[in-house]
């Protein structure tokens, strides 16, 4: 269920917005930090990837305009991954029918009961997976 349902999301997204879903992942990312900047090493945490994907998709947005890296001023060895104009139209475009998508293959075919019951095992599964990202008093 899981790899179809990404693959429907992907489809979606990429007809919509001509972004693929980590494009979308990255500019979420992006978008929820104050000054739409984040540190690399920061960013593969977030989104729990391998270092070398990161370097490749990066440059990918780079070349699409989507990102910039600027140097760290504090660390010579690190950088920033920096949102664009570009990349907040994308992502600003991209997000409402990646709701409406989201709620139609999902939300939408579920009953409340259904709802709640996929919460439950998705909360009790990222305990074991993610325990850094569950609240103590939720375990």
């Amino acid at each position: 269920m899981q790899s179809h349902l990404n693959a429907a999301l992907g489809r979606r997204m990429q007809a919509d917005s001509q972004l693929s879903l980590p494009d979308f992942e990255v500019l979420v990312q992006l978008t929820d930090t104050p000054e739409g900047r984040v540190r690399v090493f920061e960013l593969a945490r977030a989104l729990d990837w391998e270092k070398s994907r990161l370097s490749h998709h990066l440059r990918r947005m780079q070349k699409r305009g989507l990102v910039a890296r600027e140097e760290c001023p504090d660390d010579a060895r690190g950088a920033f991954i920096v949102l664009t104009r570009e990349g907040r139209e994308a992502i600003e475009q991209a997000a409402p029918h990646h709701v409406d998508t989201v709620r139609e293959l999902v939300f939408d075919v579920l009953t409340r009961d259904q709802v709640d019951a996929l919460r439950a095992i998705s909360e009790q599964i990222l305990r074991v997976v993610r325990p850094e990202d569950c609240p103590q008093d939720r375990r």
